[in-house]
Order: structure tokens, then sequence, then C-alpha cells
């Protein structure tokens, strides 16, 4: 069933009912934001012992040396070695910063503007232009690092499986295409985990640059919702195998999973992408935090203990999740105004509304107090030229306010749809 499909008697008792709805839902004066993926109060808290380790006097790091003391660019082996077990790769081809893999992934880009990458003919800044692949909807944060850059991002529309490969293989043969945003698992907004059919063609594909990249942003490797764990490719063997060792730049972090201001962030790749990361990074800076590394490795001990922490985690998440998915099938599933996605894990959900219509959500929901983030943010330059998609971020909230607030974006959702046909109908 869709609004098209309701008798003309049975639309008009729907608008006026919606529009009823939202002037009430206005009468509340709320404020409330699912705007950011943000952990929430309760799941900042599973991780408070941090702020008392590695504790007094335990100042030392598995091969005696003091963490409070200046070097050891790669960071400490005691969290390399966990956080590489977990991801199922090498300790030697992982490095540990700070808290902020987007930070690590801003200086890669830069150091490659300015120098060029370990396999580059030329510096990117003097390309005549740079080419990057965005699938979409994606990541806003990584979009504004190539458009502040000045790169051409070129769309490569979303699959339930991942990127459309014809697409991309196409679109690769262009010399000036120069690397590709992904979020591979539980991805940002949509939730989708990449398929092994996928994987293994961006591990093989060949490229027509030399130096081209894929920034694989593995944020959401172990987030899951449920009991279960994601099969996590070991994408840089993968690549090696087809003769493209360098073709990945590997990110992770603690940020969701300890204190998303003061985790710590991973870089994992070839060892002479390493090599050629360091050769900068060590003029950049002379090491990371490696005191809060020690105090990581020992909230965590062991993987068991990181997936111990994680289940808490997913009992903090997943009732808002299932709230949110529950509010939007009750409120729209028989009007076929909407599509979303169910992920079984990560922090968002992709809402997709009736095309044209979802900045006008955007700015009901705002009128009522409920903000939103804005429609086309998951697109380059804030674009997207259907105007259908809305990113959903339930974590931050408690799930009374959740339920409060997408019970509001729903009504939202029916009133803009129905404004839309209103006016298709003249």
């Amino acid at each position: 069933m869709s609004l098209k499909d309701l008798s003309q008697d049975q639309f008009t008792e729907l608008a006026e009912r919606t529009r009823q709805q939202y002037e009430e839902l206005k009468a509340r004066n709320l404020n409330l934001d699912l705007t950011r993926g943000k952990p929430s109060s309760e799941q900042l808290d599973f991780s408070n012992a941090l702020l008392s380790l590695p504790g007094e006097g335990d100042y030392k790091d598995k091969t005696g040396a003091d963490v409070r003391n200046y070097g050891n660019l790669e960071g400490i082996a005691d969290i390399r070695e966990l956080w590489a077990e977990a991801l199922g790769i090498a300790p030697e081809n992982l490095i540990a910063g700070d808290s902020s893999s987007l930070n690590i992934m801003f200086d890669l880009i830069s150091y490659a503007y300015i120098w060029g990458t370990n396999d580059s003919e030329r510096p990117w800044k003097d390309e005549e232009t740079v080419k990057w692949l965005c699938p979409v909807p994606g990541y806003d944060r990584h979009f504004a690092i190539t458009e502040h850059f000045g790169f051409e991002m070129v769309q490569v529309p979303m699959t339930p499986d991942g990127p459309d490969m014809d697409a991309v293989e196409e679109l690769v043969k262009d010399p000036q295409v120069k690397g590709m945003w992904t979020v591979p698992i539980f991805g940002n907004p949509t939730g989708i985990t990449f398929g092994p059919e996928v994987v293994e063609k961006l591990a093989a594909m060949e490229t027509a640059a030399p130096d081209f990249r894929i920034i694989w942003d593995n944020a959401y490797a172990i987030h899951t919702l449920t009991e279960d764990q994601v099969d996590n490719p070991n994408v840089l063997a993968l690549a090696e195998r087809h003769g493209h060792a360098n073709r990945f730049w590997y990110m992770s972090s603690t940020s969701k999973i300890t204190h998303a201001g003061s985790g710590v962030a991973f870089f994992a790749s070839s060892r002479q992408n390493l090599d050629w990361y360091t050769s900068h990074a060590s003029i950049r800076g002379i090491g990371p935090n490696k005191e809060n590394q020690l105090a990581h490795a020992r909230l965590l001990g062991d993987v068991q203990g990181l997936h111990t922490l994680m289940q808490k985690h997913a009992g903090s998440l997943a009732p808002k999740f299932d709230a949110v998915i529950g509010i939007l099938r009750d409120r729209l599933g028989e009007y076929g105004v909407a599509e979303w996605t169910e992920p079984k894990g990560g922090y968002f959900i992709s809402l997709d509304v009736t095309d044209g219509s979802a900045t006008r959500v955007w700015e009901l929901a705002k009128d009522a107090g409920i903000t939103l983030t804005k429609a086309g943010a998951s697109f380059p330059h804030g674009v997207d030229e259907t105007d259908t998609n809305i990113r959903l971020a339930p974590s931050l909230p408690p799930l009374d306010e959740v339920r409060t607030a997408m019970d509001g974006v729903a009504t939202c959702v029916l009133l803009a749809c129905v404004e839309a046909a209103e006016a298709n109908a003249k």
C-alpha cells in the first residue's frame, strides 16, 4: 500500500490527522538531538576505570620502556598486539597513535598531496586534477577532507553488498582517480557490510593510477548489536596476494569503545606504506600518548576483554535501534513513503523518504524541536540530488527520548510526503 492507493477521502483524513499530530508535536516544545553518532553517558561509564589507569608506579610497557617519556612513534606493543589480534592482522603492520583516526586520514592525504605517496610519480598537488571515489550515502567527515583539498569527488552508488563494483572498476581506469573512501563493516550511515565478492574485487582490480589508495575506515569492525561478530577480512594480505600490497590504508580506533575523546587510533598497512608514513610523521611529532595506550591495554586485558566490553555497548545500543526501526515500521510502513536500513551493528540508520522530501522533513523536525543531521549530509558537498536521504543517530539520547524523537520524525515524514502528494496533484 502507498499514499497513491488511498481514496480521496482516506487521503484527506490522513492529511488532516497528520497535520493535527504535527501541531501537537510542536506544542510540546521538545529539544531532542539525533545528529551525531556519539556514545551515551552510560556507554562512556563502561570505561571509567581508564581514569585511574595505568596506575601509580605502573609506567612500563611489556618491553620495559617508560611510557611517560618521549619516543616510540609506532606505539607500544601491548596495545598493538591486542588490536592486531582483534582485527586479524599482523602487529608489524599496525601503528598505534593518538585518539583520532580521522586525524591520521587527514595526515595521509596531506602527505600524499604535498609529497606524493611511495608509489606516486609526482605530488598530488602537481596533478592536473585529483579524483576520489565516494560511495553514497557515506560519511560526511570523509567527504569534508577530500573537499578541503579540492579533489573532484565522484559519487558511486551503494548496493546492499557495498559499492557498485561495475561503476568502481570502470572509474579506476582513469589515472586521475587516486583513491576511494570506504566504511566496510556496519557502514556510516547505511549499516551495510561489504560482501566477500566486493572485498575481493577491491583488492584485485587493476587501476590506472599506480598510487591508488583505498582508505579502509574499519571504525565499526567489532560494533555488533547482537552476540555475533561479522567476518573481518584481512584486506592487507588479500591485496598482497593480488599484487597490490600498498592499496589499503586501514584505519581503526577505540573512539566509540572506551572514551570517545581520548581513545587510541590505529593505522594498518603494508610495511612500505608505514615506512612512508613514519618518514613524515616523525617530523610532525615525537610520539603518541603512550600512557593512554598502556591504560587501554590494561583496561581491555585481551581480545576477550574487548568483546566483553562490546557486549555492554550492544546492551545499551540495541534497544535504541529496535525502537527506531519499530516506530518506522509502525508509523510509516503501510504508506510506502520511506525505506530504511536495519543494521546489525554500527551507530546509524539510513532513512530514505519520497524523492524531494528529505529537506522538508528536516525543516519540519527542526521547527518541532527535533534536530536531525541535515538532509544531504551523507553526500559530497552536502548535495543529495534526489533529496531523499536522512541519517539517524540514536546512540546519544536516553531510550525514552529516542522513542519520543522518532515518533516525531515519523510525523514529519508523513506530513512532508502528504505535502508533496498534494503539490503533485495540483
